[in-house]
């Protein structure tokens, strides 16, 4: 049976595995990733104390992209000592009725990884096709009798990212800003304008692979397709009217 895994954090109670009977001992997390990772792309691992009523020792949540990787990962940890001298105790998270958790998009740093373990680290690409500085001030205050500006850095820019073994190509396009306390610091300005840079830039490029669809097969292979439902009207625009749209 197939499974669809989205470049988003994965908020499914099937994703999730709860573990328990975790002695107490150094890098619990690092061992709990080295061990579970082994079943397929993590998102996260995390280490948790009892509660008091429960007794000393620890628990951990582990949240899977795919939940056929936490099944199986639940089917052969559960009741094993792994790597310490008690056996552990895994299950899947079960479902909160009347709860449910908002769907965020992966950061970019996350979508890379998600990307580079289905597609390779040569199986995908990405470009920026337009960085464009779409700075302005901010008004005064007329009430203070005073005339109060904060400068304002904000980039727009646009990606692309490319999929050539499977003939998919989609853009992502989003704003990076930040407020400049004390615009005539120098060093201040430059700071901002590469912190705001980078954050347009990753915002773009998981814009970009939230159009990507994983179709995980039963045989480890991997299918892609465009979701088109989460398309912009940016994404029919030509390079040069893309260019053009955020010229200043």
């Amino acid at each position: 049976m197939a499974e669809v895994v989205e470049f988003r954090v994965p908020a499914a109670s099937a994703q999730t595995l709860l573990v328990w009977g975790l002695e107490p001992e150094p890098g619990l997390e690092h061992s709990l990733f080295s061990v579970f990772s082994k079943f397929g792309p993590l998102y996260s691992v995390r280490v948790h104390r009892n509660a008091a009523v429960a007794g000393p020792g620890y628990y951990a949540i582990i949240k899977f992209y795919s939940a056929g990787d936490a099944s199986r990962a639940q089917r052969t940890c559960n009741g094993q000592r792994l790597f310490q001298k008690s056996p552990l105790k895994v299950c899947v998270c079960t479902k909160q009725k009347g709860f449910q958790q908002q769907v965020l998009a992966l950061n970019s740093n996350k979508c890379r990884e998600l990307a580079n373990h289905y597609f390779g680290f040569n199986g995908w690409s990405s470009r920026i096709i337009t960085l464009q500085n779409v700075s302005g001030f901010d008004g005064g205050n007329e009430e203070l009798g005073e005339t109060l500006q904060k400068r304002s850095v904000k980039y727009l820019c646009a990606v692309e990212v490319t999929l050539p073994n499977h003939g998919v190509c989609t853009r992502g396009v989003a704003l990076g800003e930040a407020d400049i306390e004390n615009s005539e610091d120098p060093l201040e300005f430059v700071t901002a304008t590469r912190r705001v840079q980078k954050l347009a830039v990753g915002k773009a490029l998981s814009s970009a692979f939230q159009k990507i669809l994983l179709v995980v097969l039963e045989n480890g292979k991997v299918a892609v397709e465009y979701d088109s439902t989460q398309e912009e009207l940016t994404d029919s625009l030509t390079e040069e009217d893309l260019k053009g749209l955020v010229q200043v």
